[in-house]
């Protein structure tokens, strides 16, 4: 068996944030290394554990998703963004995007999409 995909989560909605960890960590391809509310903390904690792939939220305190995602890809270049957001919009989607991430989802897409977002991702950043 291959070695399961490392995520950190940076989410700042606690419910939302604890609820996809245990979801995500339910799945066997899947390890959930981290998480974080605060996009300011992202980065820091990426370049120390590495993750395959950051699930990282749009709206954030400290840094916003753009500029988190550009701090985490600075931080860690092979490690894949997949942004993950209830509310951004079309030029938001982009800036997100141009900042380095790979995939951008909508939190109500559901577990399915998400997941193969995530190992699209982890696939994606082996190459």
């Amino acid at each position: 068996m291959s070695e399961p995909i490392r995520v950190v989560l940076v989410e700042d909605n606690d419910v939302f944030r604890e609820a996809l960890e245990l979801l995500l960590g339910l799945r066997p391809e899947m390890q959930v290394v981290a998480t974080v509310a605060d996009g300011a903390d992202a980065a820091g904690v990426v370049a120390e554990v590495r993750p395959d792939v950051v699930l990282m939220d749009y709206r954030l305190p400290g840094l916003d998703g753009v500029q988190a995602t550009r701090a985490v890809k600075e931080a860690s270049p092979e490690t894949a963004v997949v942004c993950l957001t209830a509310s951004a919009n079309l030029r938001e989607r982009d800036a997100l995007l141009e900042a380095g991430a790979v995939d951008c989802l909508r939190k109500d897409d559901g577990l399915d999409a998400i997941v193969a977002a995530i190992r699209n991702a982890a696939r994606r950043a082996a190459a």
